[in-house]
């Protein structure tokens, strides 16, 4: 099993396209696999390419605007994620507050999922936070509307921290989902893997029932910063795999 890391992260040590490209020598020197963008800071889709090439590093995933995916975009959505290699790209995040909200982005996902996949072998996947776990007015989860039509990215704190069993959901969802999130916290709080009350201890074993190749570290509030902060995530998480 192999670990990436959410390069969102990183994010207080990039601020354009250089420090960028400079970011992933870090993410590789720590001792990452792969990464998982979200944002690209104006770089040329070629650039990224060659650097992740140059660093032996595999580009996982994305998160992208909802809008990105929507009729008049996915061309260049899909030959910018082409170039990089991805064979999934994603949102992290979008309305579903209401059935209608849910339908309307799973929708969305669901024909960039079909146009992805036919033209560039590229799935889609919608990542949660926790209130995709709160049940609709019709009592349906909005991570099962959205999962309908999509892939999905579980991010397993914001899971956690919504009372889930993330041992259950993940073996019971296991045909929907395409990649995890591993991060940790306390109280709605994100920390680095094993200083906070997530199962991940839990949710290793479930990936590994999964068979799935990728685990992807991601925290939205590091300390003392980003690159600090994944490295104690790295140590603590090949401690347990």
């Amino acid at each position: 099993m192999k670990i990436a890391v959410q390069v969102y992260s990183v994010r207080d040590g990039i601020k354009n396209s250089k420090t960028f490209l400079k970011a992933l020598e870090k993410i590789k020197e720590i001792g990452y696999d792969g990464v998982e963008f979200a944002g690209y800071f104006d770089t040329d889709a070629k650039v990224i390419k060659a650097k992740l090439d140059e660093l032996g590093l595999v580009c996982v995933g994305g998160h992208i605007g909802l809008d990105d995916f929507k009729k008049g975009k996915l061309e260049k959505t899909f030959e910018f994620q082409n170039t990089l290699g991805v064979k999934a790209i994603g949102v992290g995040g979008a309305p579903h507050s209401t059935m209608e909200q849910c339908v309307r982005t799973g929708k969305v996902l669901g024909r960039a999922k079909e146009y992805g996949m036919e033209k560039y072998g590229i799935t889609t996947y919608y990542h949660n936070h926790s209130e995709e776990f709160k049940p609709l007015r019709n009592k349906r989860l909005p991570i099962d509307v959205i999962g309908s039509y999509c892939d999905l990215e579980i991010d397993t704190y914001w899971s956690h921290h919504a009372g889930v069993d993330n041992y259950k959901f993940l073996m019971s969802h296991r045909d929907k989902i395409i990649h995890l999130h591993v991060k940790d916290g306390i109280g709605g709080n994100p920390k680095a893997l094993g200083e906070g009350d997530c199962d991940i201890k839990q949710v290793v074993k479930a990936a590994k029932a999964m068979e799935l190749e990728w685990l992807i570290v991601e925290n939205d509030d590091p300390v003392p910063n980003g690159f600090d902060d994944i490295a104690r995530s790295l140590k603590y998480l090949k401690s347990i795999i």
